[in-house]
């Protein structure tokens, strides 16, 4: 009975997070989550426990099975505390980037690329502060928030997004929506973003000091023929270098033919948590997580800052990425 409750337990706390936004909500969907995320451990447990079974009834081994069994399940959920206490602590990332023909004024500029913070239930606003403190103590140029900053959930987004106003980065932050972020239209995610002074980049191009930094939002990269119109309306100078900002690392070879110098992306979470993070690298490839070329196009998939579902990660670590310019 227990087991059938828990089992439960996640598709009910979010169904309520998508309709309150208090305490007890968040509270329920904290454990629900982090349940569901030992779960998938226990599951590999008890997996383990019946292939050992087998083996030793081949081999006529006299064991004790409960012992095994509690073994085994206690490392599951010793296993699945570690990934929570993982998806807590914030790394940084710092990779290198050259591109042809980048103004010198951009040349040793530093940019920071956060993605998939997911503010929502788990998430909140001390975690939007805790992200505003890292990046200003590295003191980007120029900040890409790269989709997916809501979880999705009923938020207050605009106390959510206050935090951001503080950011000190001189040429500001720029960001382009992901897939949880229009939930519901996402409308109110966009008013909150723009209040804090994020400058959001829907099919749309800025000139940052002769850098173009090119912003297509999720619901356009779903075919070719989207994501060309997006790029169109845009209008951006493909014989100029650009950043283009895209929620997924999708239509790759799409942005490389279009000129497009260096993607920004997220949405992967590196599969946030094994064995996930097998299943999205044989979907994604390579392009699942850092730093590849494609063609003439440099792309940089982030794992991200925060967590969707169980508040684990093990086999990825959350990150916000400093970008320096060569």
């Amino acid at each position: 009975m227990v087991f059938a409750l828990l089992s439960l337990s996640f598709v009910t706390a979010s169904l309520l997070a998508f309709r309150y936004h208090h305490f007890l909500v968040r509270a329920l969907y904290w454990i629900a989550s982090s349940w569901l995320g030992i779960l998938n451990y226990s599951v590999l447990g008890a997996i383990l426990c019946w292939i050992l079974y087998g083996v030793g009834r081949i081999a006529g081994a006299s064991w004790n099975w409960r012992e095994i069994a509690v073994a085994l399940f206690a490392a599951s959920v010793a296993v699945g505390a570690i990934g929570i206490v993982n998806a807590s602590w914030t790394r940084v990332t710092r990779i290198k980037v050259k591109l042809p023909n980048l103004p010198e004024s951009w040349r040793g500029r530093l940019a920071a690329l956060v993605s998939d913070t997911h503010f929502g239930p788990v998430r909140a606003l001390g975690f939007s502060r805790h992200i505003v403190r890292m990046l200003n103590r590295e003191r980007p140029d120029v900040v890409f928030l790269a989709g997916d900053v809501y979880d999705g959930t009923a938020v207050d987004a605009k106390a959510l997004a206050q935090p951001l106003k503080d950011i000190t980065a001189p040429l500001g932050s720029y960001y382009v929506t992901g897939n949880h972020d229009e939930f519901g239209g996402g409308a109110h995610y966009l008013e909150a973003l723009s209040g804090a002074g994020v400058h959001v980049l829907d099919r749309k191009t800025v000139n940052v000091d002769g850098l173009q930094i090119v912003g297509v939002p999720y619901r356009d990269l779903a075919t070719p023929d989207r994501f060309q119109a997006a790029l169109e309306q845009a209008q951006f100078d493909n014989q100029r270098t650009s950043v283009l900002l895209a929620h997924a690392p999708n239509r790759l070879w799409e942005a490389e033919k279009a000129g497009i110098s260096l993607q920004l992306s997220g949405h992967t979470h590196g599969g946030q948590f094994f064995p996930w993070t097998k299943i999205v690298s044989r979907i994604y490839g390579k392009f699942a997580y850092g730093l590849h070329k494609l063609g003439n196009m440099m792309v940089y998939t982030s794992c991200g800052a925060g967590t969707w579902g169980p508040p684990v990660r093990l086999g990825t670590n959350p990150e916000i990425v400093l970008i320096q310019f060569e």
